[in-house]
């Protein structure tokens, strides 16, 4: 029999300027000395003149995090920029019919954030979503509603870039359309292989499979994205298991024509006896959140670990001032 361990994410509300942010959320993070170690080998200042060119604000939330940690620049852009990572395998599941965006995120819980991030600044658009390395995204959804996922794919053929954590991130920072996500993914360098699964306001849906050569857009609809390029261009990145990422396929496609509504969503992919859900969490692939965007009204569905009863949160009401939104969302995971 399974044991039940609680798994509990930390809600932060950030408003003001990107230093300000930074400062805000450095100030209870504590540093990690074996992580320092590993990543001794990046270079500090090609990370600082790429977020110079690509996003100034992102580098100025980097100097509050550095300040708000008593810790050098230097040091909080070796750690936490997403420059020239190490990361383990991880899995991700997404599904969007147009009018919702549903996904499942599997790693392990030991190195999970555990936040998810509401932020309004004064520079850049407004967002929400789980965070990774603390200023980084796994998934999330600006106020235009533009709606953003990561999918891991493959280490093969990593170079010096960013993660696609940190770009996840920028684009809820910068891109109110597919397209300006679609340029800005373009202009990035990435470090390694993933997918991004994209849907804006106007319902439409894309996936972005991007390598560190090449970059290739997917206008899909219904939107069904896991862990491997199908491109025949990047077939050859792919990673040689990807059988279980095809089967996700699988289950997802099933999916289509189903008139599913957002609420239904949720509920087959937050069930522990999904298909779609994993309690692998030594393996790095164990589900440890459910989100449902959806764009049109700027509401979010949330579940943390499995058979969560849903959070929901109205993206609107923060910004307007009129939320009475939870300062933690609690669950539970089977290990």
């Amino acid at each position: 029999m399974r044991t039940k361990k609680a798994l509990n994410v930390e809600v932060v509300y950030l408003k003001g300027n990107a230093y300000e942010a930074g400062i805000t959320q450095g100030i209870n993070q504590k540093l990690d000395a074996m992580l320092q170690q590993l990543l001794l080998h990046v270079n500090v200042n090609n990370a600082r003149k790429q977020l110079e060119m690509i996003s100034p604000n992102f580098l100025r939330e980097l100097t509050g995090l550095a300040a708000g940690m008593n810790i050098d620049l230097e040091t909080a852009i070796r750690l936490y920029s997403g420059y020239d990572y190490l990361l383990p395998k991880m899995g991700c599941t997404s599904y969007s019919e147009g009018s919702f965006y549903v996904r499942n995120y599997d790693f392990n819980d030991e190195v999970y954030d555990a936040r998810f991030v509401c932020i309004n600044p004064d520079n850049g658009y407004a967002s929400i979503g789980f965070s990774q390395h603390i200023v980084g995204r796994l998934d999330g959804m600006n106020e235009k509603g533009l709606v953003i996922g990561l999918h891991f794919v493959n280490e093969k053929g990593g170079k010096e870039g960013f993660l696609a954590t940190t770009i996840c991130r920028l684009v809820l920072n910068q891109c109110a359309t597919n397209e300006e996500a679609i340029a800005l993914i373009k202009k990035v360098p990435h470090q390694y292989c993933y997918n991004y699964s994209i849907m804006d306001k106007s319902g439409e849906q894309i996936i972005v499979e991007a390598s560190p050569d090449d970059q290739i857009v997917h206008h899909i609809s219904p939107l069904v994205c896991t862990n491997h390029f199908e491109s025949t261009v990047l077939a050859d990145k792919n990673r040689k298991m990807v059988e279980g990422s095809r089967i996700r396929k699988q289950v997802l496609q099933t999916l289509n024509g189903n008139n599913l509504t957002a609420m239904a969503a949720y509920r087959f992919f937050n069930d522990e006896e999904s298909p779609l859900f994993f309690t692998n969490y030594q393996e790095y692939f164990g589900t440890l959140h459910t989100v449902v965007y959806c764009p049109q009204n700027l509401t979010a569905i949330i579940g943390v670990g499995g058979n969560c009863e849903p959070y929901m949160l109205s993206f609107n009401e923060w910004l307007s001032g009129d939320a009475d939104l939870p300062d933690v969302m609690r669950g539970t995971i089977s290990l």
